[in-house]
């Protein structure tokens, strides 16, 4: 909780960029098929650079960081493959968007429920984490939906999960001040 605490910018960032993306996408609703391509590779490249980052920052006392890392990887991956290949088609998108949702929203809702018994509100992270899985298992369930519909399944999906990060994000930062103001209450310097 400590080191979740102390990086609890990392996940407010997290939950920005999936706000802007949302946005993004809903507000473009005559978004073509290649344009989305390339704003869910940016998206996925920045979460997972961003989940990388807060890995490795994390990595000393943190017995579980290769799983962030693995997350991270795999968002950096789905990212690359939709930017250097956006004349995929929009099955095989919908296939990548929705895998690299259910392996995203299976290892939040999993770092939620550890979390359970560390701090209150957990709830949002794993609100976020069964989003995703939700949203995964919604395009695999229409692989023939367009680009439209799609876009604003993804886009709705991405401001919802990026209000909860922010939220989540901030209750870190007023859980680790919490514990601080504790710790020098309990031993005053």
């Amino acid at each position: 909780m400590e080191v979740l605490s102390r990086n609890w910018g990392w996940v407010v960032l997290r939950g920005f960029v999936a706000i802007v993306f949302g946005v993004l996408t809903l507000f473009q609703p005559g978004i073509t098929l290649t344009a989305l391509v390339l704003l869910f590779g940016a998206y996925a490249f920045v979460d997972g650079i961003c989940a990388i980052a807060w890995a490795v920052v994390n990595q000393r006392g943190e017995p579980r960081w290769p799983a962030l890392v693995s997350i991270g990887l795999l968002g950096i991956t789905a990212g690359l493959v939709t930017l250097f290949r956006p004349d995929i088609t929009g099955t095989a998108l919908l296939i990548v968007i929705a895998a690299w949702a259910i392996a995203a929203g299976v290892a939040t809702l999993a770092t939620a429920f550890r979390l359970r018994r560390e701090i209150t509100g957990e709830w949002r992270l794993a609100l976020a984490g069964l989003l995703a899985v939700t949203l995964g298992v919604i395009l695999l369930a229409a692989p023939g939906a367009g680009a439209l519909a799609m876009a604003l399944w993804i886009g709705v999906y991405a401001i919802a999960a990026g209000v909860l990060l922010v939220a989540f994000g901030f209750q870190l930062r007023t859980w680790g001040r919490r514990t601080h103001d504790a710790k020098l209450t309990t031993h005053p310097a």
